[in-house]
Parts: C-alpha cells; structure tokens; sequence
C-alpha cells in the first residue's frame, strides 16, 4: 500500500474558508488570473445565485485560451441547463461526468461509488480543498431557498502538497478521458464515421511563461486521499491517529456520521481518559438513511461523556476537525460508510496552532450559539416512532453495504 501524501510538511500557506460566501470569491479570483489551466472537481455544480459566478470565471477562463478541465459526479450533479452547455461549449470548457448512472440507476453495483471530493487547482500554484460543492450557501437543489446559509467549510492552499492534488486530479482526468474516448470511438463505429471520433476535441493556447511561485510559509500541511485502490483507509486512520495522542480536547462537525466500530471505539477511549470529546452533527432532516441510522450509535458515546450538539439552523455540511488546538482537518470526507468506504475524497490536514485556533473558534461560535446538546435522558426518552425509523435506515445502509460488498456497521 502506497503512503504517499500523508505525511504533514511545512513551507504551505493555507487559509480558512467558511461558506460559498468565503470560497467562491476566492475561487474566482484564482481563475480569474490562471494562465495556463484550471482542473475543478465537484460532486455538485450547480448553476443558481452564487455558483453563476464561478461558471462565468470558468467560462471567461476558458475563453482565453486556459485549459479548463471540470470533472462532476454522475449522481450529485443533473444534467447541465441548455444555455450552460452551449456557452461552455463555445468558450472550450471541457466537462467530464464521473461514473454517469445508467438504466439501472442506483440499484448498480458500482453507482455507489461516487466522486465527493471538492477539488480545483490553478496553475499548479493554487489548490482549493474542502466540503464546499459549487452551490450557492442559501439554495438547495431539494430544499430551494434555504433560510440560514449551510455550515461548510474549504481551505485554500499554496505549497508543496499542490503538486499532490493536481497530480491526483491529473490521473482521474486520464481515467475518465479514456472511457470518454473508447465511447466515442465506439460510436464512430456505429455510424460509420470517422468524424465523429473528433467530436468534442478542442485545442488550447498555452501562454509561454510560467506564473511566479507561491509564496512560502512554515504551516505544515498534507493531502489526504480515499479511493478505492491505494487509499482505501487513508482518511479514518489519519482520524484515529489524531484521536488517539489527543490529550485535552477533541471537536468534530460533520454533516453524515455514522463512524464504525474502530472509530467509535476512539471516541470513547478518549473521553474516558479525561479528553473533552464535542461532536457537533447534523439536527436538521436532509436525508432519510443518513439522518436516521446515525442516532443509534449516540447512546454509547453520550455513556462515555462525549458532548453530541446537533446543529439546525441550516444544514450543516462540514467534515472538519480540531484536535488539541494544533491539528485540523478540512475536507469532504464524512465519518460515515458511504465516505470511508465507497465515495473518492479529499481532506487537508494542517499542523498549525494558528489555523486550528481560527477553525476552534468557528466551530465553538456554532456550538454555543447554534447548536442543541443532546442530554442522555433526551437520547433514552425519544419517542417509539424514531426509533423504528432509526433501525429502519440503519437496516437499509447494511443492507446497501452488503449489496457493495461491505460490511462496516
């Protein structure tokens, strides 16, 4: 097994983004002055409000001559709106759908396995990384217009670990290039036609020069990958690595938790050997399976000691962490088995007091003022029809796991 990209090294400048508010502006800006090519990655790209903005820098980008490469995840993302695919057409955005579900839908094998990473490198001198889809923080392609934003965070990073997520981003590209091209060959076949095959192919001007190197800093840093080859468990141990040298505190936000044996164990050792233990979840309904079939496994943690908050006010979509005020994680990996053991992820870890300070202090701020503490005799008293509804979606994930071969829970 490969252990490359998992080791913290320093010379990085990261910077702590909260929202598309955050991001967005930021990420526009990078595109906006990329010379030479834009690589984003996303499980969804939307095209209301906000998100508008990032198609356009794509667009305009694109019109210059960049290379803009855009990868979306065949079920997170629907189809793309006429007038889009027109536009990115014309400008030369080149646009790949990861895994595109066929006739069977869901119910294939391999559907499961989705692209839910949040990449995007510019120049090969800027990387952004996190939780953040290309979707406006106010709307919701289920909801509509949501009434607080979603909780969600993205780092944006220069440095050596750069190199890292573009050559990640790099290798996906050619992987779904090659079906992308052994389809289109196939129906050139079929229609008798070899101008079909150069369909679709578009040719961009590099300009000569390369951009200035970013500037260097001492934050240590690392890209932390999950797939389904080489990094099947990268992400949870670089979890329970963390969990297990904390020492005085240990605050968790993530969106889908559903942590397995091993995790789950973690927690409560912690907690009981004196660590502050806080998880701030999920309280607001999104989704029936990954709602439910998480609240079975509170009672044992809240046995332990370990603070739940669940947070309401909007959906909360961060997978971060901040473990004894020195280590953080930013990231799209939820604890759950749909991450850990089927979708390709993404996480930056960051070794810096500095930063994990500015996480702590946005993550208590949602605790305190936004969050609900779930007390053990809330947890033992809820009502009858919850809890068959939690062994209902908890039997569906095993069963959806057992169907992937996977046995988690």
């Amino acid at each position: 097994m490969s252990h490359a990209f998992s080791s913290p090294r320093g010379g990085h400048e990261v910077r702590l983004l909260q929202g598309s508010a955050e991001l967005f502006p930021a990420l526009v800006a990078a595109i906006a002055g990329a010379q030479r090519e834009v690589r984003l990655e996303t499980y969804i790209f939307d095209f209301t409000g906000q998100s508008v903005e990032v198609a356009q820098a794509l667009e305009q980008a694109a019109g210059r001559g960049v290379s803009v490469k855009v990868v979306v995840d065949g079920f997170g993302t629907g189809p793309m709106p006429p007038q889009w695919r027109e536009r990115f057409t014309r400008a030369g955005v080149r646009w790949r759908v990861y895994a595109p579900l066929g006739w069977l839908g869901m119910l294939w094998l391999g559907s499961w396995r989705r692209l839910h990473r949040k990449l995007c490198v510019v120049d090969g001198q800027v990387a952004f990384c996190g939780g953040i889809n290309v979707l406006d923080d106010l709307h919701d392609p289920s909801y509509g217009r949501l009434s607080a934003p979603r909780l969600d965070f993205s780092v944006r990073v220069t440095g050596p670990l750069v190199a890292e997520v573009e050559a990640s981003m790099g290798r996906l590209w050619l992987r779904i290039q090659a079906v992308h091209d052994i389809r289109r060959a196939q129906l050139a076949d079929a229609l008798y036609s070899l101008r079909a095959s150069k369909v679709g192919r578009v040719k961009f001007k590099r300009p000569a020069g390369e951009p200035d190197a970013p500037q260097r800093a001492q934050v240590r840093a690392a890209l932390v990958l999950r797939d389904n080859l080489r990094n099947r468990t990268r992400i949870e141990r670089a979890y329970r690595r963390a969990i297990g040298r904390a020492h005085e505190e240990i605050i968790i936000a993530n969106a889908y938790f559903a942590p397995g044996r091993k995790m789950r164990k973690a927690l409560v050792s912690a907690a009981q050997r004196g660590v502050k233990v806080r998880l701030l979840l999920q309280g607001r309904y999104e989704y029936f399976m990954q709602f439910y079939a998480a609240r079975p496994i509170y009672g044992a943690l809240l046995r332990a000691g370990v603070e739940i908050h669940e947070y309401s006010p909007s959906f909360l979509h961060a997978k971060v962490a901040v473990i004894d005020g020195r280590w953080a994680t930013v990231g799209s990996s939820n604890l759950d088995p749909l991450s850990l053991l089927l979708a390709r992820e993404a996480n930056v870890v960051v070794e810096d007091v500095a930063f994990a300070a500015l996480l702590r202090t946005r993550l208590m701020q949602a605790i305190r003022q936004e969050g609900h503490e779930m007390s053990a005799d809330e947890y033992r008293n809820r009502p009858l029809r919850q809890r068959i509804m939690e062994h209902v979606a908890l039997a569906l994930m095993r069963l959806a796991l057992a169907i992937q071969g996977k046995k988690y829970l």
